[in-house]
């Protein structure tokens, strides 16, 4: 893709995705400590650490999530085009039915993580993991799009 001579590698915008989603998800996972059974008794690098490879998990999702857009647009730019178009409803949508279910099942089902009586929660799935899918990665396509600029030129 050309922008004023520029050629936008095939890693774009995956690259800058990710980078933002790790920061923004890594201080929303910090956050919610509180609100995990046994995050918050551990020591506190045992729960940087755990928090850490949550937030892998998280940008794993954040890269589906825009991938499933991808698809559905037919377009791995669709970012740059008019605010995101119908790729942003598809991207958050998939990254919340992902995080209902992945809930649902790492507390239920596997037990991985119990929630603390701190976490409200809705139909038995925690509100600051949905929440979490709903702010972060409209932060992360924001400073995504920000960080990239227009891609191509208005109209294409």
């Amino acid at each position: 893709m050309h922008q004023a001579g520029k050629i936008w590698p095939w890693w774009q915008p995956w690259l800058a995705l990710g980078l933002f989603a790790f920061l923004l998800h890594f201080v929303w996972e910090m956050l919610q400590v509180p609100l995990y059974a046994r995050l918050g008794a551990a020591r506190h690098w045992q729960a940087v650490l755990l928090c850490a490879r949550a937030t892998g998990g998280d940008v794993a999702m954040a890269l589906a999530s825009y991938g499933a857009a991808a698809l559905w647009t037919h377009d791995r730019l669709w970012l740059s085009r008019s605010a995101g178009g119908s790729g942003r409803p598809i991207c958050l949508a998939t990254g919340l039915l992902t995080t209902v279910v992945l809930e649902r099942l790492n507390v239920y089902v596997w037990q991985t993580w119990t929630y603390t009586p701190a976490m409200p929660t809705l139909f038995g799935i925690g509100l600051a993991p949905v929440l979490q899918w709903l702010v972060v990665p409209l932060l992360t396509l924001w400073l995504a799009r920000r960080h990239l600029g227009t891609l191509l030129p208005p109209g294409r």
